[in-house]
């Protein structure tokens, strides 16, 4: 099952950062073929991608999932 959510927010947040998929895919390492099948849904992201998307754009894995409408996880730290 695709989580649309996850899709939107993925090309949302990478438009948003004036990131093309090939700058993407760059670094997470991949095809800009694959990130794009990942970004439509076509092929399920791998969990080492998702914390790296999180990563490059200082998101949860909550908000990128759909979980939350937090962007960034407040911590104790």
């Amino acid at each position: 099952m695709t989580n649309k959510i996850l899709l939107k927010r993925m090309r949302d947040l990478r438009e948003d950062h004036d990131y093309t998929q090939t700058n993407v895919a760059n670094y997470l390492k991949t095809s800009q073929t694959m990130y794009a099948r990942y970004e439509r849904g076509a092929n399920e992201l791998p969990i080492h991608h998702l914390v790296s998307l999180c990563l490059l754009y200082h998101v949860s894995a909550d908000y990128l999932l759909g979980l939350s409408n937090k962007k960034i996880k407040k911590t104790n730290i």
